[in-house]
């Protein structure tokens, strides 16, 4: 069954998430290499090492503005999106722009790349850049939002693409969010997600650390659960991909988040027995507008 949160407890999970998210900004305003808990752990020594390691190519990191990508990924959504020139794409927590300015150049002149992000901090940092990202690309099609991802301040379906990078997880209420991805995107549209998901539930111990919560664990839902609210949405066409060496990959790194959490699992265990990265897939049907009028084409 899946609990509503009280409006309490969904006040009390953003202020955690938002202080947080607010001082990873602030330690990796020099750089992506400073301490503080990060979306999937604090930040690895090398984040482009990572990044390459989720697929991103070595041509389009070279070409992100400096300290956009701060080691906060656990998938590569924009190439899981195959997106098109001319589409309009929304990315759903989008930090310091990572994936809003690699989607600008995918999407071109005539598309458009959207980030929401609830976190001040967060935005500053991306809007800073993009001047930068103007200068170096000629491009004018990237804009930030601050907003809620339960919450979304666009419009109904406004959007071709809907893509998010271990973002999810940190809401109160994810039903609300998958909602609101449906409403937002256009008849036809899609969802590509990189997101944390548990394969089974983890001990008590783990979920009662702060950093775990910020770090995308404590907050994880079931796989199952994410493809069941996906489809209570109303999305159809879903796939839902596991991907534990992901974690693995975490732990190689050494990451003191998941190295925690090692200390807190039964003897023998280790945290891809209950923590995956997790690739979901989501159409909005075509001829489907959420109950509203007007759809645009």
């Amino acid at each position: 069954m899946n609990l509503i949160p009280t409006d309490e407890q969904t006040d009390s999970v953003r202020k955690l998430v938002r202080e947080g998210y607010a001082k990873i900004a602030q330690d990796t305003a020099a750089g992506c290499c400073s301490p503080g808990v990060s979306c999937c752990g604090s930040a690895p020594p090398d984040a482009d090492k990572l990044a390459r390691e989720l697929g991103y190519t070595v041509e389009e990191l070279k070409a992100l503005p400096e300290g956009a990508n701060m080691g906060l990924s656990c998938g590569n959504p924009a190439a899981l999106a195959a997106l098109k020139p001319g589409e309009t794409v929304l990315d759903l927590g989008s930090g310091g722009g990572f994936d809003v300015f690699i989607v600008g150049r995918k999407v071109g002149a005539t598309g458009r790349a959207i980030g929401v992000d609830m976190t001040p901090e967060m935005l500053g940092k991306a809007r800073r850049n993009v001047a930068g990202y103007r200068t170096e690309t000629g491009l004018d099609n990237v804009e930030f939002r601050l907003g809620e991802i339960e919450h979304l301040p666009v419009a109904d379906n406004s959007v071709d693409a809907i893509i998010s990078n271990c973002v999810i997880n940190l809401s109160p209420d994810k039903g609300q969010v998958w909602r609101e991805m449906a409403r937002v995107l256009k008849p036809g549209g899609r969802v590509a997600v990189s997101d944390m998901a548990l394969v089974k539930p983890l001990p008590p111990e783990v979920l009662k650390i702060v950093e775990a919560l910020v770090g995308c664990v404590a907050g994880a839902t079931l796989v199952s659960e994410t493809g069941r609210l996906a489809r209570e949405a109303g999305l159809s066409d879903i796939i839902l991909k596991v991907k534990s060496d992901y974690i693995d990959a975490m732990m190689n790194f050494e990451d003191p988040l998941y190295k925690k959490i090692i200390e807190l699992l039964p003897a023998g265990a280790k945290p891809s027995d209950y923590i995956t990265s997790l690739e979901v897939q989501a159409v909005k049907p075509k001829g489907d507008c959420c109950g509203n009028d007007g759809c645009e084409s």
